[in-house]
């Protein structure tokens, strides 16, 4: 009799395991994956569950919707009726618009302006990225200086108004807007079961699941970017499962104009574009819109202030480059960082950093 109840009982655990394992999606080595030229950049979409293509087309309808929102300077987007009607009265917006604006004035406050959400004055001004950027007059540039402030950015939580309180002032969520992007289609693909998958908005990347190439749960290798070269050159990689990772750098728009370079990451406070000891950062997060506003929050405080500000940070690291083509990660990535040798680049110390 119990011979009986216990080829019973492990016949039962064997139904179990079973139907637990048939309840797996099936992951295909080769993704189903589209590519599309949305925001300036390269979005693409790689979706490995068997039979999950289909989610492909209201991701991609996802981006698009919100990028209508978004976009400075598109007729009917909802961050140029804010801007047109800076001085004049509130706009309502969305609650895609609403969240996204809370979000980008939180990271305003946190890196006390070092990202500042009212930039769009300067930014307008340069233009760098676009056929007609130039470098402006220092008279307009001071001019345009006395417009960036986060601090006159207005909100009405119960009527989802924005309200910019002086004439002339200008939203620019360019440093934000992709992350934000990134995680609602991260969230789309959920809704459609999809489990391992990889999003690339053109320097935003959030690796799903787990490589379909290694054991069942392998890590993804995500390279880093070479801040120093062309997109898809990395200087290094980690392992990640889950994660965001966002890097702003100085290789990716710039304007060369009286025998200088000047890159697209704008300080707010000298309407010049930062200038300090970092090449580029990379931000690991869990969420990617926090990964973009910290990426170039901490690339106004340098490595050193940058490196202390993300170590306080929960869930959060970072890989800095300087200039002088050194390397400096967080604690967190100390054992899982891996130097690409041929990049030419050095691990730096933290403690010799002044």
């Amino acid at each position: 009799m119990k011979k009986r109840i216990l080829v019973l009982f492990f016949g039962l655990i064997a139904i179990i395991l079973t139907a637990c394992g048939s309840s797996q999606p099936k992951i295909n080595e080769k993704p189903y994956e589209d590519k599309q030229f949305l925001m300036g950049t390269y979005v693409q979409i790689r979706i490995y569950d068997d039979g999950k293509k289909s989610a492909l087309k209201p991701a991609f309808n996802r981006v698009k919707e919100l990028a209508d929102k978004i976009t400075v300077n598109q007729e009917g987007s909802e961050i140029d009726e804010i801007n047109k009607q800076a001085g004049i009265k509130p706009v309502k917006v969305t609650n895609d618009m609403y969240y996204l604006l809370k979000e980008a004035y939180k990271y305003s406050q946190d890196s006390k302006g070092g990202f500042d959400m009212a930039i769009g004055s300067i930014t307008s001004l340069w233009r760098i990225g676009f056929p007609d950027a130039r470098k402006p007059a220092q008279s307009e540039i001071d001019q345009a200086l006395k417009l960036v402030n986060y601090h006159d950015v207005e909100f009405n939580d119960a009527e989802k108004t924005v309200y910019l309180k002086q004439a002339g002032m200008k939203l620019d969520l360019g440093a934000i807007a992709k992350g934000y992007i990134t995680d609602e289609v991260v969230k789309v693909l959920k809704e459609n079961d999809v489990t391992t998958a990889i999003i690339d908005l053109g320097g935003n990347v959030f690796v799903m699941g787990h490589s379909p190439r290694g054991d069942q749960n392998e890590d993804w290798t995500v390279g880093i970017q070479d801040p120093n070269q062309a997109r898809n050159v990395v200087l290094g990689s980690v392992p990640e499962s889950n994660m965001s990772l966002v890097t702003s750098g100085i290789y990716e728009r710039y304007l060369e104009a009286d025998g200088k370079t000047y890159h697209h990451l704008f300080n707010p406070k000298t309407g010049y574009p930062f200038d300090n000891d970092i090449a580029g950062v990379t931000i690991v997060s869990k969420k990617s819109i926090d990964g973009d506003g910290l990426s170039t929050a901490v690339f106004s405080m340098g490595v050193k202030d940058g490196l202390k500000y993300v170590e306080e940070l929960k869930d959060t690291e970072a890989i800095f480059v300087t200039r002088d083509d050194k390397v400096y990660v967080t604690s967190g990535l100390k054992d899982r960082f891996e130097l690409n040798k041929e990049a030419g680049y050095k691990m730096g110390n933290d403690k010799d950093l002044k």
